[in-house]
C-alpha cells in the first residue's frame, strides 16, 4: 500500500467523524503526519473545546507514525510557497505536502484548494 502523509483537516476529519473520516480510516494503518500537522491538530481540537491532554492520548492511541520536521522538509516547504500562495496554503499545508514529496508519498487532505495547484504530489481529497 502506497504511504500516506495526512494533512491534520484529514486527521480532524477522522476524529471527529466528519464527512470523509471513512476515507482516512482506510488508509490509517500506512498513514503518517508530520510534526508540524499533530501540533496543527492538537491546537485545533484544543479550539473546538477537546482538554489538550485527552487529545494528544487519543491521538496516540491511534500510533501514527510522526515524522519531525527537519531541515530538508523546511527547504522543500519553502520551495512550494510561490506555486502555493495564490491559492492561500499555510506553512502546515506546505508542510504536509513537503514531507509528501520527501517520502513519494501521497498527501491526504480535506483541503479543497491543494487541487488547485501544480505541486508533483500525488493528492488524495477525502471528500
Amino acid at each position: 500500500m502506497t504511504e500516506s502523509v495526512l494533512d491534520a483537516s484529514a486527521l480532524i476529519a477522522f476524529l471527529r467523524n466528519e464527512p470523509g473520516a471513512d476515507n482516512v480510516r482506510a488508509i490509517l494503518s500506512s498513514a503518517c503526519i508530520s510534526a508540524v500537522n499533530l501540533a496543527e491538530t492538537y491546537g485545533k481540537l484544543v479550539q473546538y473545546g477537546k482538554r489538550l491532554d485527552d487529545t494528544i492520548r487519543l491521538i496516540a492511541r491511534l500510533r501514527l507514525r510522526v515524522v519531525p520536521f527537519d531541515a530538508a522538509q523546511a527547504s522543500i516547504a519553502a520551495s512550494l510557497w510561490v506555486p502555493t500562495r495564490s491559492a492561500g496554503l499555510s506553512l502546515g499545508d506546505r508542510a504536509c505536502l513537503a514531507l509528501a514529496l520527501h517520502l513519494d508519498a501521497q498527501a491526504v487532505t480535506a483541503e479543497r484548494a491543494w487541487a488547485a495547484c501544480e505541486l508533483g504530489v500525488r493528492l488524495v481529497m477525502i471528500r
